[in-house]
């Protein structure tokens, strides 16, 4: 089927899920603003075409186990459907629609109505509701089949059921980075819809909802069974809204668990391992979404991980994922077997894919923690927590990876912990925040010492051993006293040039961090509360004026921030 349809025929006796290979929601409020617009400006004598959506439909083994839309399908004649390309459009339509439906509830006029007494145009509240959002079951009522949603396991249902749709009786509902948009897009929809009704009235809600549900148009492709279903997917979803990296390999992984032969691994345990790869994205996008405010990044994540469980030391950053997806994680490595004792074995077994995808669940957990050290759920000391909030202030640079690592060693102390974080500390206020040097440096080297350290072939003592010694070119040796002093041309040659810019030691990216920490200091001797650390990033140099005229009442000049930062070296 290629036709040119309708939304209010796309949804006509048709029921869709998300598969598990899929990634969540992912537009943000750039993509909303473009489809509320496009509703907006369409004339409504017109039609607008909005591209392709791709469907696969479902055989019986698979749709028998939805037990609440089992019975539209057999007794109604639905057909069921998994979303190969169209997901964002079709969840951002569903929402839209709900959006409507809470609007219309909410008049004044309405209040205390039916879903048959409350009407848009010459449809009833009941008839949007079951066209495009949910069926209840006759005659009991019970059972709610909803025509769009998720494969059961997947965090996102829930959260579409009940906090979208607003299904009472929720529980306990898990949240990630997709719930998060979801959530957002439902708001963006209730503010301007009501704000629309406000200012036109509810004839020109009707009138969205008509262009909505009638004047946009797609191609409806239904892809065939003996189509790679997998491969549809990434090429068909890289057109629109770009799939992030974490997002492909999750879908490489499931589509590589089809490959094996059943003398490899038989259907139960394909089954097994492809749940245990939706179980360790389900965690890692819980911790990714975890504080609301600031998501984590899907592809920051994934390199940092990269950079600790496989070994090259000569990567670029980007490299990383490009080794994932075209090296590692392979259909070549599964049809690529050596003979081995007259059996053929794939190069890249199942075991590794299970280790490798545990072990990502397990890491999620840590990358989180080192964003956010003072989250109550945390299981960080405090003095690890201390540190790690220290390193943030100061900029942690390409360290994270290492950090995050250390929680990963059993044997690693806390006590060996807090020295190599005063360390990583110590060496990037030295190395890159007074003698000036470039953000990469040695940041392959240290990328090398994360995966050595997990492989408990290179100790905590050892890296602080390397950090110092990378360290050295700051410094200078007496010939007469062998003593180390630091070389302060690098820093007074960075302040020489702020100066003639006529910006000072206020264009130093160190300043705030350092008052910060002389100011806590003096705040210790005192035994006053604890200063905010906000106070010092707000851009205003009269937040920290009152600890520069403490500090250096002695020094006059530019010379002002380089003698500061030489007490600190001393720490």
């Amino acid at each position: 089927m290629n036709d040119l349809i309708s939304f209010n025929n796309v949804f006509k006796n048709r029921i869709f899920k998300v598969p598990d290979y899929q990634r969540g929601y992912a537009w943000t409020t750039r993509q909303l603003k473009d489809f509320w617009e496009d509703i907006v400006n369409l004339p409504i004598n017109r039609i607008h075409y909005t591209g392709l959506l791709s469907f696969k439909k479902l055989d019986k083994t698979i749709w028998e186990k939805w037990n609440n839309e089992k019975w539209l399908i057999e007794d109604r004649g639905f057909k069921p459907y998994h979303i190969v390309d169209g997901q964002q459009r079709l969840t951002t339509f569903v929402i839209f629609i709900q959006s409507t439906i809470e609007l219309l509830e909410e008049i004044p006029e309405n209040k205390n109505k039916n879903d048959d007494e409350i009407f848009l145009g010459s449809f009833s509240l009941r008839q949007i509701r079951e066209e495009y959002i949910v069926i209840k079951k006759p005659p009991q009522f019970i059972i709610k089949t909803y025509k769009f949603g998720y494969e059961v396991d997947n965090p996102s249902f829930q959260f579409l059921k009940h906090r979208i749709f607003n299904e009472p009786n929720s529980g306990t509902i898990l949240e990630t980075v997709y719930t998060l948009n979801l959530e957002n897009a439902k708001r963006f929809f209730k503010e301007n819809l009501v704000n629309y009704y406000n200012d036109f009235g509810l004839n020109e809600i009707y009138i969205l909802f008509k262009k909505l549900t009638q004047k946009l148009m797609f191609n409806f492709f239904e892809i065939n069974d003996d189509f790679d279903i997998f491969v549809a997917f990434e090429t068909m979803n890289n057109r629109g809204k770009k799939l992030s990296n974490l997002e492909l390999l999750k879908n490489r992984l499931i589509y590589l668990t089809t490959l094996y032969s059943e003398d490899i691994l038989k259907q139960d345990e394909k089954n097994l391992l492809r749940k245990r790869i939706n179980d360790a994205w389900k965690e890692v996008y819980y911790q990714l979404g975890r504080n609301k405010e600031k998501p984590l990044n899907d592809d920051d994540f994934l390199i940092a991980h990269c950079i600790m469980y496989f070994q090259d030391s000569k990567r670029k950053e980007n490299d990383y994922v490009k080794f994932l997806l075209e090296y590692q994680f392979t259909p070549e490595n599964i049809y690529n077997k050596a003979e081995i004792n007259k059996k053929l074995h794939p190069k890249l077994p199942p075991k590794e894919i299970y280790d490798y995808v545990n072990n990502l669940k397990a890491f999620s957990v840590h990358w989180y923690n080192t964003f956010n050290p003072f989250d109550k759920s945390t299981t960080l000391t405090n003095n690890e927590k201390l540190w790690i909030d220290r390193l943030n202030r100061i900029g942690i640079l390409y360290f994270r990876p290492l950090i995050a690592a250390s929680f990963f060693v059993k044997d690693i102390t806390e006590q060996q912990r807090i020295k190599l974080f005063k360390a990583i500390e110590r060496f990037i206020f030295i190395t890159f925040r007074l003698c000036r040097a470039l953000s990469n440096y040695g940041n392959k080297e240290f990328y090398r010492y994360t995966h050595l350290l997990v492989e408990n072939k290179l100790t905590i003592e050892s890296i602080i051993k390397k950090l110092n010694k990378r360290m050295e070119y700051c410094f200078i040796k007496d010939a007469n006293t062998n003593v180390k002093y630091f070389n302060y041309l690098y820093f007074k040659t960075f302040l020489d040039k702020k100066f003639k810019q006529e910006g000072g030691y206020y264009y130093w990216n160190g300043l705030k961090y350092f008052f910060y920490e002389y100011e806590m200091d003096k705040v210790k001797q005192r035994g006053s509360q604890k200063i905010e650390w906000k106070l010092f990033v707000k851009g205003e140099k009269d937040k920290i004026l009152h600890v520069e005229d403490e500090l250096n009442k002695d020094v006059v000049g530019q010379s002002k921030a380089t003698h500061a930062a030489a007490r600190a070296i001393k720490r």
